[in-house]
């Protein structure tokens, strides 16, 4: 498998263009895949750059319903319009960011795109393809990121905690490996993780996405729940690429107990896996 970074909150360097945001290309022997589009259409010209065919895409993979990972959908669809789009059913709904000062901001998806023809919608365990597929519906029994605080839905007219129910992770399996994409891992990466091995019965071999960890609302975790994280990744035995919403504090941090063992994507970064 070949990954590619198109988005993310910072850049190999100053020729690639970065915002708060992820979009992965992944390229497997048979599809073409892509996991998430950013904040905006910015991906696209990432894309252009790293020699990625936006329009040869096969599946689209949107992790969870806020903006910075699905705001470049409709870029998206402009580009190409063959490829399935797969969202949680709940990726829809309306989703708010509070600010320091109070205020709620909407970060949730352009719902017009519901309608949309190659949108598909999904839920719990989900198969788009052999050795393709999304998971949801993890169960909170480890503490969720702190950074979560910030994060709400509306409900009924209402405001209220975001559940995170709408988030999903892909799983794609290829030559005896397995590949494990999160977006922000709102639900836990502990808790991901563990949901993971009880479908699985194992660990998977790598690993790639954001932990959220940091935020600009939400704050920093604290370095003991980051150190807890960190054993725990590393006791997994799996290879851990880590960017956008893990904060480069955070993954510092991780990096001095997991060494090897995890490194950072930016935008333009590439490997092989």
């Amino acid at each position: 498998m070949i990954v590619k970074t198109l988005m993310d909150n910072t850049s190999i360097s100053k020729d690639f263009d970065s915002e708060s945001g992820l979009s992965l290309y992944i390229e497997t022997k048979d599809y073409k895949i892509l996991f998430d589009v950013g904040a905006s259409g910015l991906f696209l010209e990432n894309a252009r750059k790293m020699g990625v065919a936006i329009a040869d895409v096969n599946y689209l993979i949107i992790s969870h319903g806020h903006n910075d990972h699905g705001g470049g959908l409709s870029a998206f669809l402009k580009q190409n319009t063959h490829a399935e789009v797969f969202l949680h059913r709940l990726a829809f709904e309306k989703y708010y960011a509070r600010h320091s000062n109070g205020d709620a901001k909407y970060i949730g998806l352009e719902h017009t795109l519901k309608r949309h023809k190659q949108i598909v919608l999904t839920s719990d365990r989900f198969f788009i393809q052999k050795g393709v597929q999304v998971f949801s519906n993890i169960a909170q029994r480890k503490p969720l990121p702190a950074s979560n605080c910030s994060l709400l839905m509306k409900r009924n007219g209402q405001m209220q905690k975001d559940t995170f129910a709408h988030e999903q992770n892909l799983v794609i399996e290829e030559d005896g490996k397995t590949l494990l994409v999160t977006g922000c891992a709102h639900n836990g990466i502990i808790n991901i993780l563990e949901h993971f091995y009880a479908i699985k019965k194992r660990m998977p071999d790598t690993v790639i996405g954001g932990f959220h960890l940091a935020s600009r609302p939400g704050g920093n975790e604290s370095d003991d729940v980051i150190d807890t994280i960190g054993q725990y990744l590393m006791d997994t035995k799996a290879k851990y690429y880590t960017c956008h919403c893990t904060g480069i504090e955070a993954y510092r941090r991780l990096k001095t107990i997991m060494a090897d063992r995890i490194d950072y994507l930016p935008a333009g970064g590439e490997l092989l896996i």
